[in-house]
């Protein structure tokens, strides 16, 4: 199904064209089951009747819940949650549409709009949270005698955690209307800034994405022009970045003071359902495992490449026996799809309909969103998962990642709007573990004993990008956000803080020229999702433990459990979900289990090695 005339033009061009390069014809979404375009009269029909019904809501409730029954407050909440879904569908399109095409003005003009208009009328409803949280804790409790509110008591307990770090309502509200204006339109102008961005490489020009991409490249020469050229086009912009990175920091300080944040990682961690010292447990286990784990790994892939020293554009080179043939998009899917359905027929067919419907957008065009995504959109329509194909075995592995969050969103849906997302801790497990599931499968396969290697390398590369670098990105954070508190940031101070994060995460076997000290500037979580980096560890570290337990056979009935856990969405915090399979996050030693498998597959090339 394509689009509608309704879409303006240039909506309308991405979604009809469909893209093919090396890796053939690649698949375009139709965002149609959200809306037929920016103009669509539901589009516009749904805004205007849940503004009359969030006025209603709030005329209704405001001021009432501690008198009201558990069943009248049930249905309050089923209430809040319709209207919620409404504003969640239109967002969800408006932010998917902007993602298609950055570059395109009428794009940012329509996603500004959608957010100003969502957020008006989400302020006619804001008080019930708020109100929500003020209720006694007695006084809650005995509302829960209604089976209806005893539905909702994962939602309150999650709304709860925010309870001692709410402010007045006066100051809630202006907050809220105020995001539009101050921590979005800084998000919007980076996005806007980078999509715009050309990259010269050698004598092609090309977006931030294909320039990365290039850092990949077989021929060393060409890697190297790519990381010139993307310190170069990130150099003349520099002094932009480095405007949005103090701005944001300083009004993450400002509203953290505020709300009494012990840390600027507090927040997140709280948004996350996970403790601090959790955290801090798994930062400091990966932190002491770099000399034996990315040290070790690159000492041995500098020696590979023949090289005295590694330069920051040889991290992600290929190695000498690796297959670096275009893998076309057919193949690509089958041997995700074909992995999953080995592990659960369930997940193959999930998986099999993101394929057989337009959901997915792996075209490569001028002003889209670099990188890959899954939007779980709205439980009464479906995810959409983008991501940019370019033929290589990192991208069927990334295909494998984000149809592991598609799968878990689809699963996750029957909880509803205000329970089916999951923190972002957990909603990493599904996607590392539909990686490992391809690459067992695609390994296993594998008879050559070289090929067998580069595999193994290639797997330990991205559990390294996974777990070591996004660990070093959140410490990263962590020092420039403690430096912004004592006053505003050069670029050059921010540098030497990426520098002195890269030398200690990557170690000797690098030497970085100065050109890297700007690279901090093009990774989108810093400004988007302040300390959300080190979820990729955290579930990495997870999956690692949990497909230890599959392998094992341990545990009765593995593949339903796991099935289980992506199915409760958000009503489960992660002591509960992880239960069934023995395994604990609290306890220290949980995060040396998941290390360890990294730290096993990079034995197993020292011995092939030597």
């Amino acid at each position: 199904m394509q689009l509608t005339h309704l879409l303006p033009a240039s909506h309308d061009t991405a979604a009809r064209q469909g893209g093919s390069g090396e890796a053939g014809a690649l698949p375009v979404w139709d965002l149609s089951d959200l809306y037929a375009g920016s103009g669509d009269p539901r589009l516009e029909a749904d805004l205007a009747r849940v503004e009359a019904e969030a006025r209603a809501f709030h005329e209704a409730h405001a001021g009432k819940l501690e008198k009201m029954s558990g069943d009248a407050l049930a249905e309050a909440i089923a209430a809040y949650e319709r209207i919620e879904e409404v504003l969640g569908r239109v967002m969800s399109y408006a932010s998917l549409v902007f993602a298609g095409d950055a570059q395109d003005a009428a794009n940012g003009r329509f996603y500004q709009t959608m957010q100003e208009r969502v957020t008006a009328i989400s302020s006619h409803t804001l008080f019930f949270s708020l109100e929500l949280n003020k209720l006694d804790e007695a006084v809650l409790e005995k509302k829960f005698s209604s089976r209806a509110l005893a539905r909702y008591r994962p939602f309150l307990r999650d709304l709860r955690v925010f309870r001692p770090h709410q402010l007045s309502d006066e100051v809630e509200r202006l907050l809220h209307e105020k995001e539009v204006t101050g921590r979005a339109a800084w998000n919007r102008l980076f996005d806007e800034t980078v999509a715009g961005m050309e990259v010269k490489v050698g004598e092609e020009v090309l977006n931030v994405s294909g320039a990365l991409n290039k850092l990949s490249d077989r021929d060393r020469s060409v890697r190297e022009a790519a990381a010139r050229g993307v310190s170069a086009a990130f150099g003349e912009k520099a002094r932009l970045f480095t405007l949005i990175t103090n701005t944001l920091a300083k009004d993450k300080e400002i509203i953290d003071g505020w709300r009494h944040y012990p840390r600027p990682g507090s927040s997140r961690n709280r948004a996350n359902m996970v403790e601090d010292a959790v955290v801090d447990a798994l930062v400091d286990a990966v932190v002491a495992s770099f000399p034996a784990l990315s040290h070790r790994y690159y000492a041995m892939k500098a020696k590979w490449l023949g090289l005295p020293k590694l330069q920051h554009w040889d991290r992600n080179a290929p190695l000498p026996a690796e297959d670096d043939s275009q893998i076309p998009w057919d193949a690509a899917r089958d041997r995700v799809l074909s992995a999953y359905s080995a592990f659960s027929p369930e997940l193959g067919r999930i998986g099999k309909e993101f394929f057989d419907k337009p959901w997915i957008d792996a075209a490569l065009r001028p002003g889209k969103s670099g990188g890959a995504f899954a939007h779980p959109t709205v439980p009464s329509a479906h995810p959409y998962l983008l991501l940019n194909y370019h033929g290589k075995s990192r991208d069927v592995m990334t295909l494998a990642h984000e149809l592991g969050h598609g799968v878990h969103q689809v699963l996750a849906a029957k909880q509803g709007y205000l329970m089916s997302g999951t923190p972002l801790t957990l909603a990493e497990t599904a996607s590392v573990f539909g990686e490992m599931l391809t690459f067992r499968a695609v390994l296993d396969a594998e008879t050559d004993p070289k090929r067998r290697r580069a595999l193994l390398a290639g797997k330990v590369e991205d559990m390294l990008n996974t777990v070591v670098r996004q660990i070093a990105f959140y410490r990263f954070e962590t020092l420039l956000h403690d430096a912004r508190r004592k006053g505003e940031l050069s670029r050059e101070e921010i540098g030497a803080l990426w520098m002195r994060v890269q030398v200690e995460s990557l170690g000797p076997a690098f030497e970085f020229t100065p050109d890297y000290e700007i690279y901090w500037s093009y990774i989108p979580h810093f400004i988007h999702t302040p300390f959300y980096v080190y979820a990729y560890a955290f579930g990495d570290c997870l999956v690692n433990a949990l497909y230890g337990v599959f392998q094992e056979g341990g545990v009765k009935d593995f593949q339903a459990k796991y099935l289980e856990l992506l199915k409760a969405g958000g009503t489960l915090r992660h002591k509960e979900l992880l239960a069934p399979f023995g395994l604990d996050a609290s306890d220290p030693a949980f995060w040396h289990k998941g290390l360890n498998v990294i730290a096993g597959f990079i034995d197993e090339l020292e011995r092939e090695d030597g």
